[in-house]
């Protein structure tokens, strides 16, 4: 999702590594989940999200949607996002005492939070969010060790393949602004392809995905 922001307005400036130390430490959040809370259609999730929370969860992606998920446009491509429900609005995920209740299979976006990508030349490097996480005092931690992921260099890669897929596909759409079919079946097939099939739960993730990329016309 597009932000139309000043990059030094929203973090401290600087530009990190995965190996680099950021102030992201929580001490675990004892007892705030805000972060969960008010986010409207802002946690997107992509592909891996889904092998996860259907094979984590032991249901389909269908299934999701009916009472976890939701769709929404962002930038112009169709996309699942978690659901916010109840007053106030909270992850559909969070239970009573605020504690997330799929924490080992959570989205990418959640594992982020409070850093962000800055994404550019077909790469992309970490900020620090300042003004988006309440806790202060927080510690410093290694990139990598925050988002908390197996085969990190192979999920840095697959995230930066696929933010960069997704910015074609929609130069391809806006190049076809004249014909509102062609975005209705881009959306459709990237959600059947990348979202609706199954996935092996006992396969290899990227391997899964990378063949879907191939059949979708990627060849990077």
């Amino acid at each position: 999702m597009k932000r139309y922001v000043s990059l030094e307005d929203i973090s401290d400036g600087h530009l990190y590594t995965s190996e680099d130390l950021v102030k992201a430490g929580c001490g675990d959040c004892k007892g705030c989940s805000d972060c969960c809370k008010s986010m409207a259609d802002t946690i997107i999730l992509d592909p891996l999200d889904a092998f996860r929370l259907t094979t984590g969860l032991s249901c389909t992606f269908e299934a999701l949607l009916t009472d976890r998920l939701e769709l929404g446009v962002v930038d112009g491509i169709i996309l699942p996002h978690m659901k916010m429900s109840g007053a106030p609005a909270c992850c559909s995920f969070l239970n009573e005492e605020g504690r997330c209740t799929i924490h080992d299979i959570r989205p990418g976006f959640c594992r982020l939070f409070p850093l962000g990508r800055y994404y550019e030349d077909r790469s992309f490097r970490y900020f620090l969010q300042t003004h988006e996480c309440k806790k202060t005092d927080r510690t410093k931690v290694r990139v990598r060790k925050w988002i908390d992921t197996p085969d990190f260099d192979r999920y840095e890669k697959f995230v930066c393949d696929w933010h960069y897929y997704l910015k074609d596909l929609e130069e391809e759409i806006a190049a076809k602004a004249d014909d509102p079919s062609f975005a209705k079946m881009v959306s459709l097939s990237v959600l059947k392809v990348f979202y609706m099939m199954p996935y092996d739960g006992a396969a290899d993730f990227y391997g899964q995905f990378y063949s879907r990329m191939r059949q979708f016309g990627w060849n990077g």
